[in-house]
């Protein structure tokens, strides 16, 4: 029997998904980083996967402990995966692409003086203790891992820095809901959107 034009149809859509979650529209998977001056940007439909994000979280803060120079690059592998298992674990039931502000302040990672429990837990895979956690790292970082976008802010007065950026098709109404993030930026001018970080797999 030939196969129908809405067979041959769905093969190619299926196939073009497959190139699209395996190429370029995934963070890491065809260059290893962003080139400072530029951000990474993407359209996407709502999806469950947080996949890009995690990776651009992980490439930054990985970046950060490759600056001091202090961090063998197996070391940083190490920590990189570590990590990454871990916040795929850590927002497993609180990641929400309809709705990318709810649950925000749980998944925000946060260095005050007192390090994030979660990077502690990744560091200690390559033998790291808080006290060189605290050398390498800043002693003020606010990391938001949400939905379709990733930023930073280093500093309690820093500008917020977006890492990653993706367009929901259907953007939930949540956008206009004030989040932790959203109530540092009132009352200030817009926040700059540098993208100078070295953001890595």
């Amino acid at each position: 029997m030939t196969p129908s034009r809405d067979t041959h149809i769905r093969a190619w859509r299926s196939e073009r998904r497959r190139s699209r979650s395996g190429g370029c529209g995934a963070v890491g998977s065809c260059s290893p980083s962003v080139q400072p001056g530029r951000g990474m940007s993407h359209r996407r439909g709502p999806r469950q996967d947080m996949v890009p994000e995690i990776a651009a979280a992980v490439g930054f803060v990985s970046g950060l402990l490759r600056t001091r120079g202090c961090v063998s690059e197996q070391q940083l592998q190490v920590f990189s995966g570590a990590l990454r298992e871990a916040l795929a674990e850590h927002y497993k039931h609180h990641w929400f692409p309809e709705k990318p502000s709810k649950g925000s302040g749980y998944r925000c990672i946060r260095i005050n003086h007192k390090m994030d429990p979660i990077i502690s837990k990744a560091a200690s895979h390559i033998g790291l203790s808080l006290s060189q956690l605290y050398q390498l790292l800043p002693s003020e970082l606010t990391l938001w891992v949400d939905p379709y976008e990733v930023s930073y802010r280093i500093g309690e007065d820093g500008s917020i820095c977006v890492l990653y950026e993706a367009t929901a098709t259907k953007p939930g109404s949540s956008y206009g809901v004030l989040t932790c993030k959203n109530q540092l930026m009132l009352g200030r001018t817009s926040p700059s959107k540098n993208y100078i970080m070295t953001v890595s797999s």
